[in-house]
């Protein structure tokens, strides 16, 4: 007697998902003070999720695309910081969700200088 797999259905993923995914990893960078609270507008600025947040999500043929808008500590390597972000916000998506990942832009908004004493 042979029995029939049953059809397991399908998974889908809110955008907000993405995107708390992305602002928790790139939060969790040493070096990131914050994301940036604005990103720049354009026409489909309606049509993004996140953008409010710092970070701005788009997804084609099941590989996302990312833009982060974020504010570095003053004693950090921005290029550095960049980087670890990429790698870290690449990673988390691929082993969280089993998503490929096409690009992640890093967009430093500002320099974190407050802590400094005067």
């Amino acid at each position: 007697m042979t029995t029939t797999p049953k059809p397991t259905g399908k998974t889908t993923i809110a955008p907000e998902v993405l995107v708390t995914i992305c602002k928790l990893t790139t939060l969790s960078v040493d070096g990131v003070s914050r994301l940036a609270t604005t990103v720049p507008s354009d026409v489909n600025r309606f049509f993004n999720r996140g953008v409010s947040e710092g970070v701005k999500i788009s997804v084609d043929d099941d590989t996302v695309y990312v833009d982060l808008y974020i504010i570095v500590k003053h004693d950090h390597n921005v290029r550095d910081v960049s980087h670890k972000i990429q790698n870290k916000v690449t990673r988390a998506l691929s082993e969280m969700v089993g998503m490929d990942v096409g690009k992640i832009n890093i967009h430093i908004e500002d320099i974190e200088y407050s802590a400094l004493k005067k």
